[in-house]
């Protein structure tokens, strides 16, 4: 709604009506709730996410594993450079308790049998499959932020059109009741 039609809704006006003014208020009230409430959905979404995932340190820690066997070939990898992400290979770790335990996780491609690489356990010494990095952990709780501020956003729009579509129905009626009365005057005009 441009700004020189949202004034005049304001101001005295003898053809002015209440939906007019209850329009302004609505399209003033969403625009509040939308500086205010997408920001704060965001940062809630995902500082809420933030604490709930698991950090290194505190719910998990790392040991030291030997892989038991090749991590498979990946359509793609460049072994020399080691690009390509991670793959999953099985290894053997021992626990705290002294037992030797293996189990799949997440390595580099370039380890070959008998190498050793850093694995992660939980506090029950259950071994992590894909333990994700702080960069990942920092990532994924941007993207909740932002889809739960543009999902905020997107709702309150969507409020305020059905809003307008139930002023501007309100507003017809009246016209029609309106253009009723002025017809029967009309049409009953003594001459």
């Amino acid at each position: 709604m441009p700004l020189k039609t949202m004034r005049w809704r304001w101001r005295d006006n003898p053809l002015k009506r209440g939906t007019d003014v209850a329009e302004s208020w609505l399209f003033l009230a969403t625009a509040v709730l939308i500086a205010v409430a997408t920001p704060a959905a965001g940062v809630a979404a995902a500082s809420t996410l933030d604490t709930s995932s698991p950090r290194p340190g505190h719910e998990w820690h790392s040991v030291s594993a030997v892989l038991t066997g090749d991590p498979p070939a990946r359509i793609g990898v460049d072994p020399a450079s080691a690009t390509g992400g991670r793959v999953h290979a099985t290894v053997r770790w021992t626990a705290e308790d002294g037992t030797v335990r293996t189990g799949e996780t997440a390595v580099a491609p370039d380890l070959r049998t008998g190498d050793r690489t850093t694995a992660w356990v939980d506090r029950h010494g259950t071994l992590l499959r894909d333990p994700s990095t702080p960069e990942d952990a920092v990532a994924e709780s941007i993207a909740v932020g932002i889809v739960a501020a543009s999902g905020t956003g997107l709702l309150l729009i969507g409020a305020n059109k059905a809003g307008i579509i139930l002023l501007n129905r309100r507003r017809y009626a009246q016209w029609e009741k309106d253009w009723a009365e002025s017809d029967f005057r009309w049409r009953h005009r003594q001459p």
